[in-house]
């Protein structure tokens, strides 16, 4: 049993999981004290006027504020001013631009890394808010400046209707469950399905963690490109139990099993299905966040043994692996990584957060082979030592 998590309310990891996770809401007081202030308003709207970021400026208009606008990035500061009196400004990503937010996602260490979505930050000023919603995903709402009121209601589902004629999914009600203010640090987890409801008490900021998982559509389109770039499965399946008694015009049910069967056997037996997930969920939702790399040359990597530098993951990169017959086996950013069985022990402590010292140990001709491209490709990053100060 694993010890109690301050960030759950002093409950052991595997309690949140049995009783909580996709389940029922979860508050916790003070469960990210690191949050309180570390960005400001004027950050979020700075950052939400650059080139690559994905943001949202969502307006409540009309007389009872009950119409809504939404625009999207690229936003220009022009689209800041004249604003109605509710406002909302989303920007996604946010841990891609601070490695302090970053850090945070090991509060949640218990859910795996190809589980992750992004941060997500809210800026409000007071009375702001999307509306009464609900999303198909996994999210830890923490506020880290001012105060949001939240309300949580039904649960909701692919039937639930919404309300027509606005731009945002928007419930035209909710059966009130829940209705607590969360203050700086507060912590209040929302399982898939159920409607909620934020309102700005005053100018705050509030946190996204999501998580998420595939569809069963984007993993069968995924799986059939990889199959269909494999000659083996270009032939016929096979017809070896045909019985004469058959109408022409009719295809069997017995028929149709027998095609189901053959291909889920193919999915069970075949390591494409397991390369075609890993591939899906190692692409980076915003590639666009990925930055250009310093590039270096393998004498830079060198001369960096031993010094106070450090290596760790790309925040906007995604590094998985699996084991296949006892060997472990990469993926980083959609694409299936080649290393020497050196590099693997490293790499592997580098997808499960570790930040490493650069130390003696990197001093392996093999080592730094498979490391440089990935430096260079922004997989992975090295950190100066005033960088980890900062």
């Amino acid at each position: 049993m694993s010890q109690p998590l301050s960030v759950l309310g002093n409950i052991t990891a595997e309690q949140f999981l049995n009783e909580y996770w996709q389940k029922k809401p979860l508050l916790v007081r003070q469960a990210v004290p690191e949050v309180i202030d570390l960005l400001e308003p004027d950050d979020i709207k700075s950052l939400a006027l650059e080139e690559n970021v994905t943001a949202r400026l969502i307006q409540q208009t009309g007389s009872l504020h009950d119409q809504w606008k939404v625009q999207s990035s690229p936003l220009s500061k022009k689209a800041f001013k004249n604003l109605p009196p509710y406002w909302t400004l989303l920007v996604q990503a946010i841990d891609h631009y601070s490695m302090d937010l970053s850090e945070l996602w090991k509060k949640f260490h218990f859910i795996p890394q190809w589980r992750r979505d992004d941060i997500m930050v809210s800026y409000a000023p007071k009375g702001g808010s999307v509306g009464k919603h609900f999303d198909f995903y996994d999210v830890f709402l923490v506020q880290g400046f001012g105060a949001r009121r939240w309300q949580l209601g039904q649960y909701c589902d692919e039937n639930t209707k919404f309300i027509e004629g606005q731009p945002l999914k928007l419930l035209s009600e909710m059966d009130i469950t829940f209705d607590e203010v969360l203050e700086p640090g507060d912590l209040l987890y929302v399982p898939p399905g159920l409607s909620h409801y934020g309102v700005a008490e005053n100018e705050c900021l509030t946190y996204s963690f999501g998580f998420r998982m595939p569809n069963l559509a984007g993993i069968i389109d995924r799986v059939s490109d990889h199959f269909a770039d494999e000659q083996l499965f270009k032939n016929p399946v096979k017809d070896n139990e045909r019985s004469p008694n058959h109408a022409i015009g009719e295809i069997t049910a017995k028929e149709l099993r027998t095609l189901k069967h053959q291909l889920i056997e193919t999915l069970m037996h075949s390591d494409h299905f397991d390369h075609a997930v890993l591939s899906l969920m190692s692409e980076p939702k915003y590639p666009d966040n990925i930055p250009e790399p310093d590039e270096l040359e393998l004498e830079d990597l060198l001369d960096l043994i031993g010094s106070t530098y450090t290596i760790q993951l790309e925040p906007a990169s995604r590094l998985l692996y699996t084991q296949e017959d006892e060997k472990l086996m990469f993926w980083a950013n959609g694409e299936r990584l080649n290393i020497q069985s050196e590099t693997a022990v490293i790499l592997k402590d580098i997808a499960d957060g570790q930040v490493l010292n650069f130390d003696a140990r990197f001093n392996h001709h093999s080592l730094l082979n498979d490391l440089f491209p990935l430096i260079n490709d922004s997989i992975l990053m090295l950190t100066s030592p005033e960088e980890n100060e900062a």
